[in-house]
């Protein structure tokens, strides 16, 4: 059977990575293959457990052996809040009461409604010896105030074993009630009760209101240094000595301490750090130094309350001595641990990480040791990371819609480690690998070697006819001898485009044929078509070129040999350009396009699971024939026709051969918008495949495509994925620093003069507390992998570039310029690609005139929007916060490195819309810096 004639090959699947060897038949022998990598594995798996394990160490602090003195008592079990209708029942009262009774003898209340008017009863009944400080809640409701006082008169009466009352919580700090007002109930209450009557603020409000304290019978004064952003180390020489001061200020005076502690978690309030260690800290010396002074308090509180957060911050949530599932948190004794179950999380995450690395390195044991290692920390790092987050939402208390948020953004972690993975494992196997099993060079085939006739098919639109002209003459100098040219314009409407090629193609003789098809559907799929349709009926291979590429003579006969081989069904030759010298911008495209043809598509080729391109590409006649659907070889419903018609040749069977060796050379975008344009084409082309073949994609019981080229497909094009999730961060993050800045501002400036208007912020701050903002930063473990991410791939460029890309390290710099110049695009195309069907075809313009430097900062106008954005937002985080926390740093950090890629884009923007001739001299400074091993990159330039 003729070779160019074979039918459709059957499929002989192969693993996803394998080398040249065959397998050895026992276990010991294939754990012999593995030996560097398992010990690599374990190495790594033993620092990670070691770094758990110096994290975790058990610290050291002083003893308590006595009893508390006091606690804040507030029943609410999970799924209750002070703020609604489910409030604890008598028997939920009656249970948290016989759990503290343990620690302490006596408990303070803050409301009389809700069932806590029941406490003191429940309490004598459950535990005698239990007394209670009543409190009660007032605010700026004048009408549920006096039913509060009503209340809080009758059980004080009525409970023998309340000894203290309290008129309302903190209501003056809030500003609910004036200091006149709260006299005024203070004395009301005093005149019918028998138990000493106070009020409960913070210690200031005692110093700056000294008529409160002249009014009750006892001072009741808050002392939560955490709140004044004081280190744990600082935080009771800062009580004491505020304690101290209250005193000094009202002698004579009995003073209470009714709330004193520390969060066990939270968000940093300056150098005030909420942990567990910290919180035993903080309490044990604290509970130490009252017992030694006699002190009167009562800990802030007994029992985790995560209700509060929704209004005070994720700190406020985790004060309790015990958690909300009432297990105490640490002991009043001995060494205290931030994670006592640490050991069982270490494993968990060296085991997950071991798989994910030996799933990859076990397929390729030709690795360098330098590459495994490299992959291994990766896998080991990403995924403590992603252990440390799962155990950070196992210490939340989330709400049913902070569930699915925290869900969507671990799965954005996992989403981030199998790129980081994917990627790390092509770096390793690209500059570590040692074994390739599908390289090869083409080689002409000898003179008198019968070669089978070749259609070659240009498809133009709106193409200049110089530069149309050219690549005919380049076809027509061709040392083949059978080969036809198949010239289809369609859509073009203006004759002085399509005429000037039409007469050319008569002046090269029958070999050229041209077709103008005025308007066409289908855009470039729809010519193809056509043109496939008006091939000879003889021809046994289809060679597809774009209008702008000039080839080689020997193009042809160097290719078309591979055919001979019955299993190929199509060949596929680099993307290379002969302007890299028109300029920086032409020449930062040049070495950016250059890494996925010569590092990319190479590694790729290993598994037959290239990318196809509409250039340069030779397909079997009988291939994408019998790949037709419903009559069509080339897809008009995808953007990318070219790399989706690839996918369906694999889908059937065929193999594809890759040679790098450049065989045809065209030009490059004009402008940074063209070259935007091009990018955004074949990132909203891969979502429509992604679409249109997900079985064969994502489907695992699908095998119309080996395990190497779903890989490939899919990890492939997962960073643009990544692209479209880093836009959405980007938004996200604008939104909710909106609150970080304005908030705190706010608070800072509760009211200010505008253009002689006294305005207050009062409303503003409740506005965006309303709308679901917050001033308090998002989780320190979701923001660090975004920056090594990031990180990473600046590291991979330049590495996978040193090692396969011959260039100098600026043309590096420019490549990794111009690669993140797009990620904006990227995202965009990515986004609408999901919820759109199609989009308008873009030809990529070609030698057309470069723009002023006012329309090329035009072209990078959104991108140049949203950095200032990012900047701005910067610059008010560290206003607002003036870098008090490390949380606010590492926030500054994440808006400032994700302005990178759009100061890219305004970068390239400008230097495209600088004229060739203003570049001439930066190109010459860059040249003189090259290195004698540069020279190949130059002369492949040339």
């Amino acid at each position: 059977m003729n070779a160019l004639a074979a039918p459709r090959p059957s499929r002989n699947p192969e693993p996803m990575l394998s080398d040249s060897r065959p397998p050895p038949s026992s276990v010991a022998g294939r754990l012999g293959r593995h030996r560097v990598t398992l010990g690599i594995l374990l190495v790594v798996a033993v620092a990670h457990l070691g770094a758990w394990w110096a994290m975790n160490r058990p610290v050291s602090m002083p003893d308590f052996r006595g009893q508390v003195n006091g606690l804040a008592f507030a029943p609410y079990q999970r799924g209750q809040s002070a703020e609604g209708t489910n409030w604890p029942t008598p028997d939920q009262i009656e249970g948290d009461i016989r759990r503290v009774s343990g620690m302490t003898r006596h408990i303070r209340t803050y409301a009389v409604h809700g069932g806590m008017e029941r406490i003191p009863e429940i309490a004598r009944a459950a535990y005698p010896d239990m007394r209670v400080t009543l409190g009660s809640w007032l605010d700026r409701r004048l009408d549920r105030n006096a039913a509060e006082i009503r209340r809080l008169v009758q059980v004080a009466r009525e409970s023998r074993n309340v000894e203290r009352v309290l008129v309302g919580n903190e209501a003056v700090l809030r500003g609910d009630v004036t200091p006149a007002q709260m006299v005024g109930y203070i004395e009301q209450v005093r005149r019918q009760v028998r138990q000493p009557v106070s009020t409960a603020e913070p210690w200031h409000v005692w110093i700056d209101h000294p008529e409160l304290g002249n009014a009750v019978d006892y001072i009741t004064i808050h002392l939560l240094p955490y709140w004044e952003g004081l280190p744990v180390d600082d935080a009771l020489r800062f009580i004491m000595e505020k304690y101290d001061a209250v005193r000094a200020r009202f002698p004579g005076k009995r003073v209470v301490i009714g709330e004193v502690g520390w969060p066990s978690d939270g968000v940093a309030q300056g150098a005030a750090r909420a942990s567990r260690v910290n919180q035993a800290l903080f309490m044990r010396s604290f509970f130490n130094i009252a017992e030694a002074r006699g002190l009167e308090y009562f800990v802030m509180e007994a029992f985790d309350q995560p209700w509060k957060t929704s209004f005070e911050g994720r700190a406020a949530g985790h004060w309790g001595m015990y958690d909300l599932d009432r297990a105490q948190k640490w002991p009043l004794t001995g060494p205290v641990q931030e994670t006592p179950a640490w050991l069982g999380w270490a494993l968990g995450a060296s085991f997950a990480a071991f798989l994910s690395a030996f799933f990859f390195l076990s397929r390729r044991p030709d690795i360098r040791w330098q590459g495994k290692l490299m992959l291994a920390a990766l896998s080991q790092g990403f995924v403590a990371l992603g252990t440390c987050v799962v155990l950070a939402m196992s210490e939340t208390y989330m709400s049913t819609t902070a569930g699915v948020v925290w869900s969507l953004l671990v799965a954005g972690q996992v989403l981030l480690l199998a790129i980081l993975l994917s990627d790390g494992f092509e770096l390793a196997e690209t500059v570590w690998g040692r074994v390739s099993k599908r390289q090869w060079s083409p080689v002409p085939a000898p003179e008198g070697t019968p070669l089978p006739k070749v259609s070659i098919h240009l498809p133009i639109c709106n193409e200049p006819p110089a530069m149309v002209r050219e690549t005919l003459d380049a076809l027509a100098a061709l040392d083949y001898p059978d080969f036809e040219v198949l010239v289809v314009d369609n859509n073009t409407t203006d004759p002085a485009l399509w005429e000037p090629v039409a007469e050319h193609c008569a002046r090269l003789g029958a070999r050229f044929r041209f077709f103008h098809l005025g308007k066409w559907p289908g855009f470039k799929a729809g010519a193809l078509n056509f043109a496939l349709r008006e091939t000879a009926p003889d021809a046994a291979v289809i060679g597809v070129l774009d209008s702008d590429y000039t080839v080689r003579p020997d193009w042809l006969r160097r290719m078309v040999p591979f055919f001979n081989r019955p299993e190929v069904g199509f060949t596929q030759s680099p993307q290379d350009y002969r302007d890299a010298h028109g300029g920086l911008f032409k020449r930062l495209m040049f070495w950016e396009y250059a890494g996925f043809f010569k590092a990319g598509m190479v590694t790729r080729n290993e598994r037959n699971a290239i990318i196809q391109h509409g250039t340069m590409t030779l397909i079997r006649k009988s291939a994408l024939v019998g790949a037709a659907v419903e009559g069509k070889a080339w897809a008009e419903w995808c953007i990318c026709e070219d790399s989706e018609l690839g996918l369906r040749l694999m889908r059937a069977g065929w193999e594809a051969v890759y040679c790098p060796d450049s065989m045809g050379r065209g030009v490059m975008p004009d402008d940074f918008s063209a070259y935007r344009k091009q990018r955004h084409r074949w990132a909203f082309g891969a979502v429509q495949i992604v679409k249109g073949h997900w079985r064969a994609l994502l489907n695992p019981f699908n095998r119309s495509l080996t395990q190497g080229q779903r890989f490939h497909f899919v990890m492939g094009w997962m960073p643009w994925l990544g692209d479209a999730l880093g836009l959405a961060f980007v938004l996200g993050g604008l939104v909710w620093s909106v609150g970080l800045v304005l908030i705190p501002l706010t608070r800072l400036y509760p009211s200010f003069d505008l253009f002689g208007v006294h305005l207050q912020t009062e409303g503003l701050r409740t506005a965006l507390v309303a709308a679901g903002l917050s001033d308090e930063f998002p989780i320190t473990l979701f923001m660090i992998p975004s920056l090594g991410i990031f990180a990473f791939k600046l590291a991979q460029i330049w590495t996978l570039y040193r090692a396969r890309v011959a260039c100098g390290p600026w043309d590096r710099l420019g490549a990794a310029l111009g690669g993140l110049a797009l990620t904006h695009t990227i995202g965009k195309a990515v986004w609408q690609g999901l919820f759109k069907r199609r989009a308008h075809f873009a030809r990529t313009p070609k030698m057309e005139n470069a723009p002023a430097l006012v329309q090329g900062l035009m072209t990078a106008r959104q991108e140049g929007m949203v950095m200032l954005l990012l900047w701005l937002a910067a610059a008010g985080i560290t206003l607002a916060h003036r870098g008090g926390t490390w949380e606010a740093v590492l926030w500054t950090v994440i808006l400032l490195v994700q302005s990178v890629p759009y100061l890219a884009a305004v970068s390239v923007a400008l230097v495209a819309a600088m004229p060739a001739r203003q570049t001439s001299a930066v190109l010459g400074a860059v040249s003189a810096q090259s290195s004698a091993g540069q020279a190949v990159a130059r002369t492949e330039m040339h």
